[in-house]
């Protein structure tokens, strides 16, 4: 896998990939020998022979990353947030007293339909249906798109690695629009792509003039493009459902690109407690629109309180959460420790574009009151 980042129009046209190749060695790889006498089984490991600079044989054993593809051995491991339970035993303190405004996750939980349904699973015994029917039909209502166009994914992180593993071949190109949703990239490296980085402006919005020249010059096979972007929140879109933690997304797609997509998915990749959930919360609009609403008002009021911290410069937001500069020399990696020390969890990120921001989402009321204290105590 390669990155390139370009931040220069002028230099669009020399643009450069640096690429790593595994080193190709010619080498002998002895079979293992495995025996069997009575209850007993013998295996002698494998070994691979390579000539030394002296001429001699050296004998090298096979480790567990000797059969990992090469380019996954350099692979960074995604960034999680931790759930309550492990927050409570790594801060000592319970997990109904830690407020988390760290995942843009929704704290009003799903409609009251959704765990009457999720009591009353009639077959969870038997395997979930591998087409998601009924929940389609549901999308399809809800949205206004035919159900022939929607595909129903464990989360939309499953889609976006879905589509890269059925388009990219290895050595093929994205382009990524930092900062950004970084699973892009993370799944670009899984699925060994090259990876082209168009930074955003100074105000979080798409250099559009030098993506056209990078498409035109470098032919990707995909461009990512987030609404809402994900950590600023430009462009309208508030998470309703409440179902994070039963990891269920859909998207749509042309029906010349779903057939392949249905081809290469997991057979069962939507759980039947997911699809039954999803269903369930979508047969509750008046409390989904409840829940967007309140989340709106409180992302509002969140934002006002925040531009007079002295040390923080909100950016305006159109989903659930507020990405934050950290200013006047405060450390934005250090105030993140000292919020979750203090039972408040906001989101810090460790690439370079976001090593100065925290992001903040919009709670109920009583969570902004609590972070608001907690502030006024660090500064």
């Amino acid at each position: 896998m390669g990155v390139s980042n370009i931040s220069n129009p002028s230099n669009a046209a020399s643009l450069g990939l640096v690429k790593s190749k595994a080193d190709i060695i010619d080498q002998t790889l002895k079979r293992p020998f495995c025996s069997i006498k009575g209850n007993h089984r013998r295996v002698i490991m494998a070994s691979i022979s390579s000539p030394s600079s002296t001429g001699h044989d050296v004998n090298l054993k096979l480790s567990g990353d000797s059969f990992i593809r090469p380019h996954l051995r350099k692979l960074s491991a995604y960034q999680p947030i931790l759930p309550f339970e492990v927050l409570s035993a790594k801060l000592g303190i319970k997990p109904e007293d830690i407020i988390k405004l760290d995942a843009n996750e929704n704290p009003y939980g799903p409609p009251p339909e959704v765990l009457e349904a999720l009591g009353s699973l009639k077959f969870p015994y038997i395997y979930p249906d591998p087409e998601s029917r009924q929940l389609r039909a549901a999308l399809a209502k809800d949205s206004g798109l035919e159900s022939d166009y929607i595909l129903v994914g464990c989360g939309c992180d499953e889609l976006i690695d879905l589509i890269m593993r059925c388009v990219l071949d290895p050595g093929d190109k994205i382009v990524d629009c930092p900062p950004t949703f970084t699973m892009y990239e993370f799944d670009a490296g899984i699925n060994a792509a090259d990876v082209i980085k168009v930074p955003r402006k100074p105000d979080f919005s798409l250099n559009v003039e030098l993506i056209a020249k990078v498409v035109e010059l470098e032919k990707p096979k995909c461009i990512f493009l987030t609404s809402p972007n994900n950590p600023d929140g430009r462009l309208d879109c508030i998470s309703m459902t409440g179902l994070a933690g039963l990891r269920v997304g859909y998207g749509a797609f042309p029906l010349s690109i779903i057939e392949y997509l249905w081809r290469a998915k997991q057979p069962y990749n939507v759980s039947v407690a997911a699809e039954v959930a999803a269903c369930a919360a979508l047969q509750n609009p008046k409390y989904l629109e409840m829940v967007k609403e309140s989340l709106v008002q409180e992302r509002d009021r969140l934002f006002k309180l925040l531009k007079e911290v002295p040390f923080l410069n909100p950016y305006p937001s159109y989903s659930n959460f507020i990405l934050c500069g950290v200013t006047s020399g405060m450390d934005a990696k250090k105030l993140k420790d000292d919020l979750s020390k203090m039972g408040v969890m906001v989101r810090h990120y460790n690439n370079k574009e976001l090593k100065g921001y925290i992001r903040v989402t919009a709670g109920k009321p009583e969570h902004t009151d609590a972070l608001m204290e907690c502030l006024r105590r660090v500064s």
